[in-house]
């Protein structure tokens, strides 16, 4: 099985600049042995987007905005002895977005 290793931005770059010159996914994959399927996906996401930079992310997404845990800490705040089921209830009558306990 191949090793995988991530992309520097520097060695993205490269890529996306090479195919902005016109050159084929397979050429620019055999000069610099990459993978053209990796090559392909590098060049939609900077057409998709114009970025091609690594998201990072870790643990679970986000569901509230600022704004709902600014509402959810001042809550607490106000009513001490509130639960975290109370807060949830709140938060979803207020603004309906549901979240977990």
């Amino acid at each position: 099985m191949a090793q995988r290793k991530h992309l520097d931005d520097f060695l993205r770059g490269r890529i996306i600049g090479r195919l902005e010159c016109g050159r084929a996914h397979l050429e620019v994959s055999e000069e610099l042995g990459i993978a053209q399927r990796v090559i392909s996906r590098l060049w939609q996401r900077f057409q998709d987007d114009g970025n091609v930079s690594r998201c990072y992310s870790t643990g679970r997404p986000r569901v509230t905005t600022t704004n709902e845990d600014r509402y959810l800490a001042v809550t607490a705040k106000r009513n001490r002895w509130s639960t975290a089921s109370d807060l949830s209830r709140q938060l979803s009558s207020a603004t309906g977005t549901t979240v977990s306990r």
